[in-house]
């Protein structure tokens, strides 16, 4: 296909860090959000926690006006000489843009490109779902690439019908373990935490769960007092000023066993974060956490899809069939800088963000 035509805009770069510091900046990032998706995970508090957070201060704020409308955002970083990616820590499940929904977005990187860019020779648009932006045919200077298959539950009709669909072994296998759990004397139960005042608790909690596996001997658990651990709390602190912020939690008795972070918005459910004690060999008290949150949120009837965004993983075909595949669109300046990255790598690589 032939080069994109760019998309007419007027462009502005910024640094990143106004984001969080002009209201109106906010708004217009928020109403875009809304526009494409309304995720609450890119909602521009939780950028701004984002770039607070893992930013290195580097990052500029690229907006789009159309007749005077701000119609586009990116936050994109420097990557090497002549090359730009969006802003893509990896707790936040996509890259970090929001336009109007009508928009190209293979016209809009050619746009950035040979405009506010200068001299960019690769742009790279990490982590895109197909669901809030259909992947386009690539052309002469664009090339799309698989990043991650994720699942998600449709959120319809009654719990009864949802679990008679699941698979047998899943369903004996969660009975014989409840039973077991009973006869044992174990006293199971979900506790949902939804205020402000409940959220840094149940993330310390979080951790300290975390902590017992194996990310600690990575060093890569949630602290509240390390980087992780700020963020999250940001993030969901935040989120429950709005009433967008959900800790599902487990116990055996007064023992907590797994924990879900997640936030909804307009109908959706996300789980950004799950842990459990996996010192518990006899039970399953991930899968039993899940199986009630699943209960609550078919019985509620508000919410519509619950999204995992993370990597599918084979626990998670146990409770969805749905997958859609994540992608990354890496835009070129001319064709022959594009023909010249694709000659140089490997055929199996599937990267992050290409580089030319």
């Amino acid at each position: 296909m032939p080069i994109p035509s760019p998309v007419s805009l007027d462009w502005k770069n910024l640094p990143a860090s106004t984001l969080p510091k002009d209201a109106q900046l906010a708004d217009a990032w928020n109403r875009l959000n809304a526009d494409r998706g309304d995720l609450p995970f890119l909602t521009a508090d939780a950028v701004s926690a984002a770039l607070k957070t893992f930013g290195s201060g580097g990052e500029r704020l690229l907006m789009g006006r159309s007749n005077g409308r701000i119609v586009a955002m990116f936050v994109l970083q420097p990557q090497a000489k002549f090359r730009w990616s969006t802003f893509q820590p990896s707790q936040l499940p996509l890259g970090t843009w929001v336009a109007e929904a009508g928009l190209s977005l293979q016209q809009l990187v050619t746009s950035l490109q040979r405009g506010p860019l200068g001299m960019c020779l690769v742009l790279s648009i990490t982590q895109i779902d197909p669901w809030i932006t259909p992947r386009e045919d690539d052309t002469s200077t664009t090339h799309s690439s698989d990043y991650i298959d994720t699942g998600w539950i449709d959120i319809s009709g009654s719990f009864e019908d949802y679990w008679n669909a699941r698979g047998k072994n899943l369903r004996q296998n969660m009975r014989k373990q409840r039973n077991k759990l009973a006869a044992e004397g174990g006293n199971p139960m979900m506790r949902v935490w939804t205020s402000v005042e409940d959220m840094a608790p149940a993330l310390e909690r979080y951790g300290q769960l975390e902590s017992l596996g194996w990310k600690a001997a990575k060093g890569t658990a949630i602290h509240l007092d390390n980087d992780q651990g700020r963020f999250y709390r940001d993030l969901l602190e935040t989120a429950a000023q709005r009433n967008e912020a959900v800790v599902y939690e487990y116990l055996f008795d007064a023992r907590t066993v797994a924990v879900n972070l997640c936030v909804r918005r307009a109908g959706n459910l996300v789980v950004l974060k799950t842990t459990y004690d996996e010192s518990i060999k006899a039970y399953s008290p991930a899968f039993m956490l899940n199986e009630e949150i699943a209960q609550k949120v078919f019985a509620a009837g508000d919410t519509r899809r619950l999204e995992y965004y993370g990597r599918l993983m084979e626990w998670h075909t146990k409770w969805t069939e749905n997958k859609r595949t994540l992608y990354h669109l890496t835009s070129y300046r001319w064709p022959l800088v594009k023909q010249m990255a694709l000659a140089r790598r490997p055929k199996a690589e599937v990267p992050v963000a290409e580089a030319a």
